[in-house]
């Protein structure tokens, strides 16, 4: 029964496959409290590398308290006191309301048979590329929102293939990797398509997009649809210190912008739905009665952890497209 197994061409650094390998092994029972590991010199010779390796991975098992070791007998485990089957590295972009569901939504659906680590990037590659890094060769599973970060998928490449599970936004460069994504695209175009009717009443529609963290397929999307069916039209960066055209709808993905707007209709005394329309993006409960009800497209995050976690346990190598749908509510 083999224990540890190192592949040459996997791009995970030789010690932490050997690290993986026993903890995979412990965790599926073929290894249990008081057995020996095969000695350094052994995985050596067998995998055709230097013992420094072998020692590096067995000290580091043995800083987890999962190794002890024997003065002139070897390592031997320690604990096998696992409350979990495998270890999961999550990395989102950032934590707010709906990210916080999707969260949940993944740590009720994995019921306890993984141990869950999440990291934030905060959208900066350099903090990315550190979490990748120091992550690789650690986890069973990783999941990873990589946004619209310029350099990401040749990071995320650097990880075992089989293992990683793309989360919220992919891109061509990981079409290769199963995942539960929104079409931005699409769910932008059909969202404003169910609208169209009450949109008609308005002059102007204006994206307001920073274009920082945005996916920039709510951009394509809005354009397909104005274009198609002739709307007047405006791409804006920013809304500090605008004033408010009436007949003008606003489509904003970022919730500062939201209150900027609401707040400039008061200076204005503007009515929302009546002097002016707002869709926002990313449905919370708090927009279900700020102004009497915000209309917003939102994808069902609950159901995208859900999916995602179904993938995982049942390895299942999909790209899945999460639903999405037009709220419509009192400021439309």
């Amino acid at each position: 029964m083999k224990l540890i197994s190192v592949e040459n061409h996997s791009g995970v650094p030789k010690y932490k496959q050997i690290i993986a390998s026993v903890e995979a092994a412990i965790a599926e029972k073929r290894l249990q409290k008081g057995d020996k590991l095969p000695s350094v010199n052994k995985v050596s010779i067998e995998f055709s590398i230097s013992r420094d390796t072998v020692l590096l991975a067995y000290e580091e098992l043995k800083k987890r308290g999962i190794v002890f070791a024997i003065l002139g007998k070897g390592y031997y485990i320690k604990s096998v006191d696992f409350s979990f089957e495998q270890r999961f590295f999550v990395l989102f972009d950032e934590l707010n309301a709906f990210k916080e569901d999707l969260y949940t939504s993944i740590l009720e659906s994995i019921d306890n048979k993984a141990l869950i680590d999440i990291f934030f990037h905060h959208f900066n590659l350099k903090m990315f590329r550190k979490l990748i890094n120091e992550s690789n060769g650690n986890y069973s599973k990783y999941i990873i929102m990589p946004t619209n970060l310029v350099g990401a998928a040749n990071l995320i490449k650097t990880l075992p293939k089989n293992d990683v599970y793309i989360l919220d936004q992919t891109n061509e460069e990981l079409i290769e990797y199963p995942s539960v994504y929104q079409n931005f695209v699409k769910d932008m175009y059909r969202a404003l398509a169910e609208a169209k009717n009450k949109l008609v009443k308005y002059q102007k529609m204006v994206l307001i997009f920073p274009g920082f963290k945005e996916p920039l397929g709510m951009v394509e999307g809005f354009l397909n649809f104005c274009q198609e069916y002739h709307f007047v039209h405006e791409v804006i960066r920013d809304f500090d210190l605008q004033t408010i055209q009436v007949g003008t709808v606003f489509i904003i993905p970022n919730d500062r912008h939201l209150v900027q707007v609401i707040e400039q209709s008061k200076v204005q005394q503007l009515q929302i739905g009546l002097d002016f329309g707002i869709i926002s993006y990313n449905d919370t409960p708090l927009k279900k009665v700020v102004e009497n009800g915000i209309t917003t497209i939102s994808t069902d995050f609950k159901a995208m952890g859900v999916l995602l976690t179904e993938m995982i346990l049942n390895n299942k190598k999909e790209q899945v497209e999460n639903r999405s749908q037009l709220i419509i509510r009192a400021s439309l």
